[in-house]
């Protein structure tokens, strides 16, 4: 069988086999955000519910911090995140904000500009 050639994007993080692997407690508990009742569990006492899980540190200092990008360096999938995402009220937009440095009013204009 062929070696597959791993992909490099400057500023990305690919979500590959290993980041899959990587992330699997943290995903696993995105997952989990399905019912309302693991996310009140969550909302009620976020580093028991982490625990439950066995996040690693650096998926627990991205939890806590919200921050996409490192949800994301943390083995997070963007599917699973926007779950997670949910529960704070942000949205897609909020997402693709934290992504690109902007600020949510500036990536919405972005959009608009560039389907201009």
């Amino acid at each position: 069988m062929a070696e597959q050639q791993r992909v490099s994007i400057p500023g990305t993080t690919l979500f590959d086999d290993i980041q899959a692997q990587k992330g699997y407690a943290l995903n696993k508990m995105c997952f989990s955000f399905n019912d309302k009742a693991n996310r009140d569990a969550f909302k009620a006492d976020e580093a028991a519910y982490c625990a439950r899980f066995g996040l690693t540190a650096p998926q627990l200092a991205a939890v806590q911090s919200r921050n996409v990008l490192q949800l994301i360096a943390a083995g997070g999938n963007v599917y699973y995140l926007a779950k997670f995402a949910g529960i704070f009220g942000l949205d897609v937009q909020d997402i693709g904000a934290q992504q690109t440095g902007m600020s949510k009013d500036e990536f919405k204009q972005k959009l608009l500009n560039a389907g201009q």
